[in-house]
């Protein structure tokens, strides 16, 4: 049997490999120990550093924390930036066409509506009340995918749809300025669409039909829950909006937008929209 002692210099050391443990053994304990750990494959000096790692862990910790917490500090801080005062979302998806295209990230104001604990949905004070053709970014009340549209109607007012034509409270839409142009699809595909401005309940701004689409272009009457509101994207006939996923409730509204931040062409080459860069939305 090995005497005790010659383990002894060995417990204060943090990582001890079994060839500096045999150092400390008489020559011929070195050979027997040496088949031993051989034979059993020995983790003695790996307890040895588990032991040393447990009982200093917390001390660790501190000087970990106080070496990074001006780092800690400004990753706290921008958490909080980004889901309670003001965030910025890329666009993947052309359901706002011609007014957002695919690649543009916009500039979300997170405190336009309300004052929200950061990460839920939990409203602690209403700051202003949404006003009909804002653009806004929201969870789906379908599935909690994040959206931007247009709010179209507010709480109480009556929505219809005919033939693609806009009704809001019983007074239908003026649409002017047409424009036919070509839309790219997926795989080259390209489509005919009309872009019209469109005016309802003294709002106005450019929306798109695809003729040759199936869509849906009648819907309504209905009228918008209290505290709850219609949303419609520009691109009417692609676009997944209130008219498929119901009216959206005022806590999972995210913010406003009003400009754009930068824009890529994501469908081609990746290039930057210089022109759009910065660009206000109507």
């Amino acid at each position: 049997m090995v005497d005790a002692r010659f383990f002894a210099p060995t417990l204060g050391c943090v990582i001890l490999p079994n060839e500096v443990l045999l150092t400390y053994m008489p020559r011929s304990a070195q050979k027997n120990a040496s088949i031993r750990n051989r034979r059993k494959k020995s983790h003695f000096p790996y307890a040895i550093v588990a032991h040393h790692f447990a009982a200093h862990r917390g001390t660790y910790m501190n000087t970990w924390l106080k070496k990074n917490k001006g780092t800690i500090l400004f990753f706290a801080c921008f958490a909080i930036f980004r889901t309670a005062i003001a965030d910025w979302n890329p666009v993947p998806t052309a359901s706002m066409r011609p007014t957002i295209l695919e690649g543009d990230v916009v500039f979300v104001n997170r405190l336009a509506y309300n004052l929200k604990v950061p990460l839920t949905d939990i409203v602690l004070a209403k700051l202003a009340d949404p006003v009909r053709g804002d653009i806004v970014t929201f969870s789906s009340p379908k599935d909690g995918t994040r959206l931007i549209k247009r709010i179209a109607a507010l709480p109480g007012d009556t929505v219809e749809m005919r033939n693609g034509m806009l009704a809001i409270n019983g007074i239908p839409a003026q649409y002017t300025q047409h424009e036919t142009v070509v839309e790219p699809l997926h795989q080259g595909m390209q489509l005919h669409a009309l872009r019209a401005q469109e005016n309802v309940a003294g709002k106005q701004h450019i929306v798109q039909y695809m003729p040759e689409v199936n869509a849906k272009r009648d819907f309504g009457p209905f009228v918008v829950p209290q505290d709850q509101f219609f949303m419609l994207g520009d691109n009417r006939d692609n676009s997944e909006d209130s008219r498929f996923i119901g009216s959206v409730p005022r806590e999972l509204l995210i913010g406003r937008t009003g400009r754009l931040l930068v824009s890529a062409d994501i469908k081609a080459n990746w290039l930057p929209r210089f022109e759009r860069f910065g660009q206000a939305l109507n």
